[in-house]
């Protein structure tokens, strides 16, 4: 009969000899990253032992890189991460990609810290942006951040190893945002630094044109941009940069100018090119007349190319001798051939001014060769202003009848009256202004009678003559000095001192009579007047038979002087 009793292990105990063996509690296995060996390797799937009492199975895929296939053969030590010591089926459950997640992201936030770069390879793309391998970290790149400029493919940059720079990181939401641009950046402003300094002032390089713009070009100098100004392309007129060059064209440039705390460099084409305006004094003398190609057309003129490279402005009161307050546009169009003449030139300004009518005859000019004062011409009645009438004339100049010269005997409101816009009327040439382009024209003076022959009127002012009436009108009298003399107007005014002496009808055509000369007209025809003889005759009879302490009336002076006057006839 035994008298020891037999002690037998509890549950407790064994789970403590369990976590003994195992290096400590489950718990301590679950949520770390553990040393494993690969024991075996079945289909894609890999058999690991971390020392557990039963293995994990972990897919092949997870040891291999993005796009790559996994290189693991039995025995090789890995890091794997333990999710949980045993499932339902008394595996352990294993991960590779959570253990290299944590490595990475351990290593990410210290590389984070120190602002250094990372490697990572751009293996998959969503929305917005791509994904990116960070050594088992999957970070996100937006779309912006992917190069400098816009890239339209992106497959050249897929599956390949490259440095990226952390912009964000949140372990806990598992977010990592990456920038590959900022790298570029950085390696291009080094680049740039280091070449802007080895680039001088005046130099000459060849370059590639990157981009054309309404304002220029931008030339790659091999790492650093340079802009080409559209005004510095060339010496002639460039409308737009893409006329001379097109993008990928390899040119030769001289460096104007470097801004070494901007790092701009502006480059020239033009200053490689001899200049077209040395020695344009000399060779476009003022008053000469060159022939010319129209290149541009503005509200205040047209520029105009003498040769390539140098332009001179035709100014508006410039183009034409006739046509005022006209758009250049409706006189001359963009590539037409013209002639002008040089009237100023400016070299240090590069200025030329020209003008296109002085380089055409002066219409006032040949109008006043073919058409001499006293000439009579026909022409359209362009407009009636409030003081006078525009008639159209040859060499599409307008002459002007003031309205004192349309017509005899009424009133310059009246005159007007007379005529209507698009009537065609004839008129004399009283007088051409060829610097003021101005033509005076008179119609009146081509009435019944004219001036004496040879340019006379047969009259001097205050001279008594003899005149005819020739015509009988409301305003006044017509009438004619002589037979043959000039011939003016009596106005009813003029007619007599009393008004019932001023009754134009009392006279008929044919009679003649005494009148005094009192002047003469714009037309240089004499004017008359029966009023003012009358007042004279009583002067000169006053001062002759009577005075003031006579005590005659002035019927008796007057008629003591009409008896002398009869008696004189008589003898």
């Amino acid at each position: 009969m035994a008298t020891a009793a037999t002690s037998f292990p509890s549950r407790d105990d064994f789970a403590a000899l369990l976590n003994q063996s195992l290096g400590g509690e489950n718990e301590a296995f679950e949520g770390r990253v553990v040393v494993g060996t690969v024991t075996g390797i079945e289909n894609d799937l890999a058999v690991i032992d971390v020392g557990l009492k039963s293995e994990g199975r972990v897919p092949l895929r997870e040891f291999a890189a993005p796009g790559q296939k996994a290189e693991l053969k039995v025995g090789d030590q890995v890091e794997v991460f333990v999710d949980r010591v045993e499932n339902s089926a008394g595996e352990a459950m294993l991960s590779r990609d959570r253990a290299r997640r944590e490595a990475a992201w351990d290593k990410l936030e210290k590389e984070f810290e120190a602002g250094n770069r990372v490697d990572g390879v751009i293996f998959g793309r969503v929305k917005g942006g791509f994904t990116v391998d960070l050594g088992g970290a999957v970070a996100f790149l937006p779309g912006s951040q992917v190069d400098i400029r816009p890239v339209r493919d992106v497959q050249p940059l897929m599956d390949l190893p490259q440095p990226f720079q952390v912009l964000k990181m949140d372990r806990r939401r598992g977010n990592i945002v990456v920038s590959r641009r900022a790298i570029l950046e950085e390696t291009r402003a080094e680049q740039r630094s280091g070449l802007i300094q080895s680039l001088a002032e005046g130099q000459v390089i060849e370059g590639v044109v990157k981009n054309i713009t309404d304002y220029g070009a931008f030339v790659d100098l091999g790492g650093i941009d340079g802009l080409l100004h559209v005004t510095d392309i060339s010496y002639k007129r460039v409308n737009h940069p893409s006329e001379v060059l097109n993008i990928g064209d390899t040119v030769r440039v001289q460096i104007i100018r470097i801004n070494r705390e901007t790092q701009r460099i502006s480059l020239g084409m033009k200053q490689l090119e001899s200049d077209p305006w040395e020695g344009a004094s000399a060779k476009y003398p003022i008053d000469g007349v060159f022939r010319g190609r129209v290149t541009n057309i503005t509200e205040y003129g047209a520029f105009v190319e003498l040769e390539p490279g140098i332009e001179g402005l035709v100014h508006v009161s410039e183009m034409s001798w006739t046509k005022k307050n006209v758009h250049p546009g409706k006189i001359v169009s963009t590539s037409q051939e013209v002639d002008v003449k040089v009237l100023e030139v400016d070299g240090e300004k590069r200025r030329i001014s020209l003008g296109l009518k002085q380089a055409q005859s002066n219409p006032w000019a040949d109008f006043a060769d073919k058409h001499p004062v006293g000439s009579t011409v026909e022409g359209e009645v362009k407009n009636a202003t409030e003081f006078g009438l525009f008639i159209g004339l040859d060499g599409d100049v307008d002459g002007m009848v003031h309205m004192s010269d349309i017509a005899w005997g009424v009133s310059g409101e009246e005159a007007l009256q007379l005529h209507r816009k698009g009537e065609r009327v004839e008129a004399q040439v009283l007088d051409v202004d060829v610097e003021k382009e101005r033509i005076s024209l008179g119609m009146k003076q081509l009435e019944r009678g004219g001036v004496a022959a040879g340019g006379g009127t047969g009259a001097n002012k205050g001279e008594t003559v003899t005149v005819t009436v020739l015509e009988v009108r409301d305003g006044g009298l017509e009438v004619q000095i002589g037979d043959d003399g000039a011939t003016g107007f009596i106005k009813r005014i003029d007619l007599g001192r009393d008004r019932d002496e001023q009754r134009p009808e009392r006279f008929q055509v044919g009679q003649k009579f005494d009148a005094l000369v009192t002047g003469f007209d714009r037309s240089k025809k004499p004017t008359f007047s029966i009023k003012a003889l009358q007042i004279a005759e009583e002067k000169q009879a006053v001062a002759q038979y009577g005075s003031s302490d006579s005590g005659a009336s002035l019927g008796d002076i007057l008629g003591a002087a009409l008896k002398d006057a009869q008696s004189k006839t008589k003898k």
